[in-house]
């Protein structure tokens, strides 16, 4: 029984904001410090994240952001997100249990805390502040990536995202326009929809959302309107696309991560596999 079939996104689970869940003036700083850690500058994006902090430091968002770009540098040194992995279930079921990097661990963890505070005290204040239930739907996200794809503790995992998508939820009754938001949604639903049908009926018992549908569905509206998760989403129905046999969206999606982010060499990686699978027919 596999929870998280590819549980690829918690961290993405991660998400949210726009309009009230953004102010005008902090919405470059962040993007920036996003397309960088994208684009495998995490020197760069923990810089601008850093900027960020020494002028918002009661805003828990700068933190979290820290520890999304920890994650994804860890993501990056031990080869995490191929393709492979997500897009055939025997190589996901018996991944191996990996070694994180203990300086990065412990860094990941105190970003998360040092969040954890911030929001709560802000959450006292207002039960629907925006910006502090962002970092938590990112700091789940985050946690449940951490648990399922560098330590492999799926059931771990599998509670995180129940909780970042709970708290999306919440985030998005604030501010429907917060489509970032919609990518902890659509996560569980799609990721969970892969699992065999008396799986599924005990995911929902437990909680657990798995329609496959508005899962596909709350990943496109992140995709098309989202900020600092729309290319997250794209590389998610990248590989759901190579999942339904379907490699020309997913060549048309990796084509444009591929120019927006030129120093991910991931995308190109996966162009030439799928460039050589449809030589070999």
């Amino acid at each position: 029984m596999t929870f998280l079939r590819s549980t690829l996104a918690t961290f993405l689970v991660l998400i949210a904001w726009a309009s009230v869940c953004e102010a005008s003036n902090v919405a470059l700083d962040l993007n920036n410090g996003y397309r960088q850690m994208y684009n495998l500058d995490f020197v760069g994006a923990h810089r601008t994240f850093t900027q960020w902090e020494q002028q918002y430091p009661n805003d828990p968002v700068g933190p979290v952001s820290q520890a999304a770009a920890d994650l994804f540098a860890e993501f990056d040194r031990l080869k995490i997100l191929e393709f492979d992995l997500f897009t055939r279930d025997e190589r996901f079921d018996k991944r191996p249990k990996l070694a994180p990097d203990p300086f990065v661990k412990t860094s990941f963890e105190s970003e998360l805390a040092k969040s954890d505070q911030i929001a709560k005290r802000e959450l006292a204040a207002n039960p629907n502040d925006s910006r502090a239930l962002l970092a938590q739907v990112i700091a789940s996200g985050l946690r449940g990536d951490y648990a399922a794809l560098i330590e492999k503790k799926n059931h771990d995992g599998l509670n995180h995202m129940k909780d970042s998508r709970a708290l999306a939820e919440k985030l998005i009754s604030v501010d429907t326009t917060c489509y970032d938001a919609y990518l902890a949604v659509g996560v569980e639903n799609y990721l969970l929809s892969l699992n065999a049908a008396p799986v599924r009926w005990f995911l929902r018992i437990g909680g657990a959302q798995t329609d496959r549908a508005a899962g596909m569905e709350k990943l496109r509206l992140t995709a098309q309107k989202g900020h600092y998760f729309a290319p997250y989403a794209r590389l998610l129905l990248a590989v759901a696309a190579l999942r339904d046999k379907d490699p020309n969206t997913a060549r048309d999606l990796l084509e444009g991560l591929s120019r927006e982010f030129p120093q991910n060499d991931l995308y190109k990686k996966e162009l030439a596999r799928i460039q050589s699978a449809a030589s070999a027919d």
